[in-house]
């Protein structure tokens, strides 16, 4: 089994995290007993991290077949919206302003407002075979999928918008710039986590180098040399202000990586 070393301090979009041997998956081998980090972009990994792997390059593709356009698992969300820009294909544009690749971004059903990446998906390549779009469980952020995602094959309309481009780089536009793991937590039903978070008066509030960003509350901001304790100490209490408050279970959209206990919060 090959194995890739992995400086998550530097790896991880939230700047956080050990330096570890990872699992390469290669030729659809998937070691047992590991769990997938894909990008980490929505990831906290902890100093004590379980086993992890990560995809090689080997799935990092995109072509347009006769039945689709067919993605691999660890190409990154750019990559297609530029190949969708050179050969006019629709639907991928909001990619652009989603970090991460696709196996995470199908993990979670990723999206924009009412734009997911499960709206225009045909089939998944798992450890176990193909998966018709139809066999999977999906929603918010959510799916049913829980094994290795190898590729995926979506629906190939003509007609990218640079428009839509252009609307969907406006609607990230009000995101901070420092480190983070994305949105921290889901929002609940017909509410935002982030007036939820500022509500209960945590919106800047920092422990150490981590904080709640002053931009948006729902962004877990590294300000420089945060450490996994810290971020952990603010998610918890921002659970517990909310919960108290509003009587609401807010909801990781960050998964922690911790080998003593392996959850998303």
């Amino acid at each position: 089994m090959n194995t890739k070393t992995i400086d998550f301090s530097k790896f991880s979009s939230i700047r956080i995290g050990p330096i570890v041997d990872v699992a390469l998956i290669e030729n659809d081998g998937v070691p047992e007993g590991h769990f997938i980090v894909g990008s980490a972009n929505n990831l906290l990994v902890s100093p004590t991290p379980p086993p992890l792997m990560i995809l090689s390059k080997q799935y990092d593709f995109i072509r347009l077949e006769e039945d689709g356009l067919h993605i691999g698992a660890a190409t990154p969300g750019g990559r297609v919206v530029s190949f969708c820009k050179k050969h006019d294909i629709a639907h991928f544009e909001y990619l652009s302003k989603l970090p991460g690749t696709l196996g995470g971004m199908l993990k979670m059903n990723a999206g924009l407002k009412e734009y997911e990446i499960f709206n225009h998906l045909i089939a998944i390549r798992t450890q176990s075979g193909w998966k018709q779009k139809g066999e999977i469980e999906y929603g918010y952020r959510k799916t049913s999928i829980n094994e290795v995602v190898f590729e995926a094959v979506f629906e190939a309309q003509k007609g990218y918008s640079v428009e839509r481009y252009e609307m969907f780089a406006q609607m990230r536009s009000n995101q901070p710039n420092d480190p983070s793991a994305g949105s921290c937590f889901k929002n609940p039903p017909n509410d935002y986590a982030g007036r939820l978070i500022e509500a209960v008066g945590l919106k800047g509030k920092r422990v150490g180098a981590m904080a709640f960003s002053d931009v948006h509350a729902n962004f877990l901001v590294n300000t420089g040399g945060g450490t996994y304790a810290d971020a952990l100490s603010l998610i918890e209490e921002a659970k517990i202000r909310v919960k108290a408050q509003f009587n609401i279970d807010l909801q990781c959209e960050v998964v922690i990586m911790d080998g003593k206990n392996l959850t998303k919060k």
